[in-house]
Order: structure tokens, then sequence, then C-alpha cells
């Protein structure tokens, strides 16, 4: 059976470029840390998720227009234009690009929208005809799980496929709500404030008392205690505009046809894949 492996190329970058014990230098004085683990969990991703098709994406300078709606949209984000070459992970991009090319692996970078989104697409075109694997640790992606879609979190013995159960256990809410549940607690990595005194659980009783956040914004009145009441009261346009932003659209063009991205993976050792790419 077909499966497709859509691989968050920027998040597993930062996962392996700051999750590495330690600063990894070749002969040359080059650091290859970032590149380096990111090829061996590529390849470890790969052999545990067995695809018959892959795909990678990275996130490219010029994004979605989701600071249009709240300009404190990931502005708690370094800007890495100032950071040394030793701590920057962009610093290792072409290196990684390098090994993709190797591998005949196919990968690109995103041009006005942003990987969840390109993601989104793929999983809304081929989400009905094949299984699909989305390896990430970003939770947006929970938003796209059905029966055919998966979410992955890479962590070596100790990785993750999550599906409904997962959701429903973790969050008491089903997939297709998430975007809702996220809209109300809010998103620290993305810099998105939720309403005040909402936390996981009351968001997940909010949502499943009114089904969806469009319903309790537009019913509020109804919330019993008064001060979950007035704080969604206080934010109704900022619940709604958090919702823009965490929704993914998946109705972008996609960069690849699925016969492009059929792969079978070469039994490549990392050291001859470095090798093949200098360093």
């Amino acid at each position: 059976m077909d499966k497709l492996l859509l691989i968050d190329g920027s998040n597993l970058l930062f996962q392996m470029f700051f999750g590495m014990p330690s600063r990894i230098i070749n002969k040359d004085g080059k650091a290859i840390h970032g590149t380096l683990g990111f090829i061996g969990a590529l390849k470890k991703i790969i052999k545990m998720t067995n695809p018959t098709h892959l795909l990678v994406l990275f996130d490219g300078e010029r994004g979605s227009n989701r600071s249009d709606i709240n300009a404190e949209y990931k502005a708690n984000r370094p800007d890495y234009s100032l950071v040394e070459e030793n701590e920057n992970p962009f610093s290792q991009l072409q290196d990684i690009y390098n090994a993709l090319d190797f591998l005949k692996i196919c990968h690109t970078e995103t041009n006005g929208v942003e990987t969840d989104d390109l993601i989104a697409g793929y999983c809304k075109t081929f989400g009905d005809k094949m299984e699909i694997i989305v390896s990430s640790f970003d939770s947006d992606f929970f938003q796209l799980i059905t029966d055919k879609v998966k979410i992955f979190r890479y962590r070596g013995d100790n990785s993750t496929l999550c599906d409904s159960d997962y959701i429903k256990t973790k969050y008491q809410i089903t997939p297709s709500q998430y975007a809702d549940f996220k809209s109300l607690t809010g998103d620290t990595a993305d810099n998105i404030k939720g309403a005040c005194k909402v936390g996981p659980k009351t968001a997940a009783a909010l949502i499943n008392q009114f089904g969806s956040l469009e319903n309790l914004l537009n019913n509020y009145q109804q919330i019993e205690k008064p001060a979950i009441r007035n704080s969604i009261a206080s934010c109704l346009q900022t619940l709604a505009n958090n919702y823009k932003i965490i929704k993914l659209s998946n109705d972008c063009s996609l960069p690849f046809e699925l016969t492009t991205l059929k792969y079978s993976m070469p039994d490549i050792p990392t050291k001859e894949i470095l090798k093949s790419i200098g360093l």
C-alpha cells in the first residue's frame, strides 16, 4: 500500500541542531552537527515509517500573511541573520540540501506560504487515497489527523505516532477541533496569546460544550462560570484572529506531483553521504 511521508525539514533541522549533545567539527574545522543529526534522524524516520513516497519541506524567507492578522505572530523568534554562524542552524542548510540531492529525495523551500500549509495541501489532496505520515513536533499538525493521516514525533526509540485516540486521550477533543482548542489556549511557540484563565482543561470543556470556536464566540453568554465568560467576552476578536492564524490553509499549489515523490531508501552509510557532499 502506498504511503506518503511528509517531513517538516525546518522543524527537524532545529531539533537536531540544538538537540545534539555537542558541537561536532569535521577535519576542516567546519561545524557539521546539524547536518549529521539531520541525516541520521532522516534515515531512522524513513526506516521507522517505511514510505513509498517522500517529501521534505523547509520554510522559505517569504512566509505567509499570518503576521498581517497579528503583528505579534512569531515575533518572539530570534533573527538568525544576527546570530553567529556556529550558533545559526541555517548555516548548515545548504549541506543538508546537498545530502538530500545525493539521496535523490525531493525537497523545496516554501514561498508565500508556510510548510504547514503545503503539508495540509498534500493531506487534503491525497489523504483519502493513501496513508500519510507527517513527521514534525509542531502540534498544529494535530488538526490534520484522520483515519489515514497521522503525525510522527521523532525522538529515537521514544518516537510517537499520533492518531485520533492520542488526541482524544491527551486533550479530550477530536483532531478536527484542535485549531478551535488551540485558539483558546494560545501557543507560546508562535507568540499567540489565548484567553485569560482558559487552560487546556477549560478549553476542552468549552469546545465540547459548544462544538466549535465559532459557536462559542457567538454564544459566549451561555458560559456558566462568570470569570470564564468575562474572559472570553474580553477577547472575542483576538480569539477569532487566533483561529485564522492556527487553522491550516490547504488550498495552496503543490510543488511536486505524487509520482515525482516515489522513493526507495538506499542503504548508504551516513559517513558515505557526508563524504559525497564534501564533509
